[in-house]
C-alpha cells in the first residue's frame, strides 16, 4: 500500500509551504490569502529511502458561513480518514487559537498517529514561546520553519517511524486528465467516478485551483485521474492565483497520457475549448471529447449529429476524435468515456510492425510521391515506427537523379 501523510491546520499557517518543502515541488499553490487550498492535494515525497504521498489540506474553519469553509471541513475529515499519519501544523507567531483547540480534539478522536508541528519558529525566543502548545494535549511536537527547511528532517525521521511497509513497486498507471473551462463539470465527474466528495463542487466558476490526482481502480480499471483548474481566457486570468492554478493545468496536460476534454452542451464549442484542444493537440495527447450537460439541451434544436459536425468543424483537421454526449448529474455514459480514453491509451501504445506499415503506405507513396528536392527524386525506401510516449514514425529514403 502507498503510506499517506497529511497535513492539516487552521488556513494560513504554512501548509501548502510544508507540502512543497516535503515534496521538493511547487506543486501547490502558496498565497497569503487564507483558504488558498480548498482541495486535497498529493505529492510523493521520500526520505531515508522510504516513499510515502503527502497530503496538502483546505484550511480547517469550524463555523463559517462560507460556502468553500464548509467543503473545506469535508475535505480535512476525509484527508484523516485516508492517512497512517497526520501532522498538524500550527503558528507559534499567534498562538493557540479557539481553531486549533478544535482542530485538536478532532485529531484526538481519530485514533491515528498525530504529529504536532509548529511551524514558523525562526528565533529561540520562538523556541520558548513553541512550550506553550503542549496545552492542546497531543503530547511532543517539533518546531521547524518551513520557509527555510529548518527543522524539517528531524521531522520527518519521526515521521517515516510510523510508516507501514511497502508494497512491492506498482506499475506505470496511465494518466487521464480532466480539461475544460471553468464549471463544465469537471470536479463533479471525478466525484462520481471515485464515489466520493474527492474535489469540492460548487456552483461558482473557478472552485478547482490545484490539479489533483486520485488512484480510480474499480470496474476493472485502473488508471490516475488528473483533475485541474477550469482553463480561462488569458484576458480574464487577473488574479496571480488564477494565473498559476491554469499554469498547472497546463503541466498536468503536459505530464498526462489522454485528456478527457469536457464541454458544456449548453454553450457550444467556443474558442476557448478550440484552443485547449490544441493545447492537447499540441503535446501530442490522446483526447477523448465529453460534451457534458446534454441534459438540458432541446433535442427538437440541437441533435447528436449537428454537435458532432460542429466539433469536427471547429477542431479540423482531426475529424477522427471519439465525441460522447453525456449527464454528469444524471450519470450518462459516463463509464463509456472511461472505456473510450482506455482504448485511445492503448491505440497510442501499439506498436506497427514495418512489414504492415510498407504493405500499407508504399502503394500509397507511390502513387503520390513526394515532390523532388534540389532536382533529386526522392525515394521512400521503407517505413518504421520508432519507440516513443505517443505514435511517431520514420521514413527511410534514398535520392537518384531526375
Amino acid at each position: 500500500m502507498i503510506n499517506i501523510v497529511a497535513i492539516v491546520g487552521r488556513p494560513n499557517v504554512g501548509k501548502s509551504t510544508l507540502f512543497n518543502r516535503l515534496t521538493e515541488s511547487r506543486s501547490a499553490i502558496v498565497d497569503d490569502m487564507p483558504g488558498v487550498t480548498r482541495d486535497r492535494h498529493y505529492g510523493a515525497a521520500e526520505w531515508c529511502g522510504k516513499k510515502f504521498s503527502v497530503m496538502d489540506t483546505g484550511g480547517y474553519v469550524e463555523g463559517s458561513d462560507d460556502v468553500f469553509e464548509g467543503e473545506i471541513r469535508k475535505q480535512v475529515k476525509l484527508a484523516i480518514e485516508e492517512a497512517q499519519v497526520i501532522l498538524y501544523l500550527v503558528d507559534v507567531k499567534t498562538g493557540i487559537t479557539d481553531y486549533d483547540k478544535e482542530i485538536a480534539q478532532l485529531l484526538r478522536k481519530s485514533r491515528k498517529k498525530v504529529i504536532l508541528v509548529i511551524n514558523k519558529v525562526d528565533t529561540h525566543k520562538d523556541e520558548a514561546v513553541a512550550s506553550e502548545f503542549y496545552a492542546l494535549g497531543l503530547g511532543d511536537y517539533f518546531t521547524i520553519a518551513s520557509a527555510s527547511g529548518s527543522g524539517t528532517g528531524d521531522l520527518l525521521d519521526e515521521v517515516v517511524k510510523h510508516l507501514k511497509p511497502e508494497d512491492e513497486e506498482e506499475e506505470e498507471l496511465p494518466k487521464l486528465t480532466i480539461i475544460g473551462q471553468p464549471n463544465v463539470g469537471k470536479s463533479s465527474l471525478l466525484n462520481f467516478l471515485t464515489g466520493s466528495n474527492r474535489s469540492i463542487v460548487t456552483p461558482l466558476a473557478g472552485t478547482t485551483r490545484d490539479t489533483i490526482n486520485i488512484r480510480y481502480n474499480s470496474f476493472g480499471f485502473d488508471f490516475l485521474l488528473v483533475d485541474t483548474a477550469g482553463l480561462r481566457k488569458k484576458n480574464k486570468v487577473k488574479e496571480d492565483l488564477e494565473f498559476y492554478s491554469v499554469m498547472r493545468s497546463i503541466k498536468a496536460i503536459e505530464q498526462s497520457d489522454v485528456c478527457i476534454l469536457m464541454i458544456d452542451a449548453t454553450q457550444g464549442v467556443t474558442i476557448q475549448d478550440v484552443n485547449i484542444f490544441h493545447l492537447i493537440e499540441k503535446n501530442n495527447k490522446g483526447a477523448v471529447i465529453l460534451v457534458n450537460k446534454w441534459d438540458l439541451i432541446d433535442k427538437d434544436k440541437v441533435n447528436t449529429r449537428m454537435f458532432t459536425e460542429e466539433i469536427k468543424n471547429r477542431f479540423a483537421p482531426f475529424t477522427d476524435l471519439p465525441i460522447l454526449f453525456t449527464s454528469v448529474i444524471n450519470k450518462q455514459r459516463i463509464h463509456k468515456a472511461l472505456e473510450t480514453a482506455i482504448e485511445v491509451y492503448n491505440n497510442r501504445k501499439k506498436k506497427v510492425p514495418t512489414s504492415q506499415l510498407n504493405k500499407v503506405l508504399l502503394p500509397i507513396i507511390a502513387a503520390t510521391p513526394p515532390p523532388a528536392y534540389k532536382s533529386k527524386l526522392i525515394n521512400i525506401k521503407y517505413i518504421t515506427q520508432v519507440p516513443g510516449m505517443y505514435p511517431r514514425f520514420v521514413f527511410s529514403a534514398v535520392t537518384r537523379n531526375m
